[in-house]
């Protein structure tokens, strides 16, 4: 059935009305009120201190699009959409939930504009210095961000594992890391391999008690790394997951030759978690994603000929591209 013209518009003109009533319900940690099953806007109310009537009115939208189920006219339980919302479950997409709708997002997604006309981020317009210089100097986004990335690594990583081989790897070298999600999961995977996180400084703290808590130490180490001046030499893989799509190519480049460079001799894979356009004109999260590299860091998702062209101009050649159960690819590519 060819949807209503009118009801195309305005579903996407009231997007950010869903999406403010998630962020709103999941601060509130409504999901996790309701694992032990559905209760009333009067409970919730009470459990979270907030208004009955405005919470139940926020609910009662976020139940007409399935987040959550409205048991009775006042009564709300969780879906499988928000069972993903709660905290310490399995591919928890909470993290997400309080990054992507956050107020320093709506600030500078204010000044969209400006990126479509420029080119460059609306971000460093709204904050006044490039996004991760302005992480490292406010510690609460920063473990926003972090918060998020760990969160959407997590399912990344597990179906990453599931599709490709890592344990034929001695080194493997996570750069720009975060927490270390995504290479925790590889070497629990791969118990031979011994691993690297190589991040910026301040990240790097946060990363080694999860490293430590996970019982990897002996096999893991969290260094400090700028990837624009070096990387860790040694790797017989490089592993980075949503690190490239945060450059242009100019820069993305920049940290391409810096691997290639500290490969040396020995050589090694690169491998990329990235999203990969389509073509055509169908829905896909990494047009979404796409947009969010624009106004954000000033970067952008590619195409599979993209990641072939941005490859070969650093002295690479791509192997291959493997499909996983998650919304991000893995791109493997080789020195020339």
């Amino acid at each position: 059935m060819t949807p209503d013209p009118a009801e195309q518009v305005f579903q996407v003109i009231t997007g950010y009305m869903a999406s403010s009533s998630l962020y709103v319900a999941v601060l509130l940690n409504v999901p996790d009120h309701l694992s032990s099953g559905p209760k009333t806007a009067t409970e919730l109310a009470q459990a979270t201190g907030a208004n009955e009537d405005g919470l139940n009115r926020i609910l009662r939208l976020l139940a007409s699009i399935g987040i959550f189920e409205q048991v009775e006219p006042r009564g709300y339980g969780l879906t499988p959409a928000s069972q993903l919302l709660r905290k310490d479950v399995p591919g928890s997409l909470r993290g997400m939930a309080l990054f992507l709708p956050d107020p320093l997002h709506f600030r500078i997604y204010a000044n969209l504009k400006h990126s479509v006309m420029t080119g460059e981020p609306a971000a460093d317009m709204t904050v006044g210095m490039p996004l991760f210089e302005y992480f490292a100097e406010h510690p609460e986004d920063s473990e926003i961000f972090n918060n998020a990335m760990t969160s959407f690594s997590a399912p990344v990583a597990g179906a990453a594992v599931e599709a490709y081989d890592f344990s034929k790897y001695g080194t493997i070298i996570d750069v720009a890391g975060g927490h270390g999600e995504v290479l925790m999961t590889i070497l629990k995977a791969s118990p031979k391999s011994k691993g690297v996180l190589a991040e910026i400084g301040h990240v790097v703290e946060g990363a080694k008690p999860r490293i430590a808590a996970a019982g990897l130490a002996n096999r893991c180490e969290a260094v400090e790394c700028d990837f624009f001046k070096a990387v860790p030499a040694g790797g017989d893989a490089y592993v980075m997951k949503h690190i490239i799509h945060d450059w242009d190519d100019k820069r993305a480049s920049t940290i391409l030759n810096n691997i290639r460079t500290s490969m040396g001799d020995k050589g090694g894979k690169v491998i990329l978690m990235e999203t990969v356009i389509p073509d055509g004109p169908q829905p896909h999260l990494g047009k979404f994603i796409d947009i969010e590299m624009l106004a954000y860091p000033g970067g952008r998702e590619r195409t599979a000929n993209e990641f072939r062209e941005l490859f070969a101009g650093c002295g690479f050649e791509v192997t291959q591209i493997v499909p996983t159960k998650s919304p991000l690819s893995l791109v493997e590519a080789v020195r020339t």
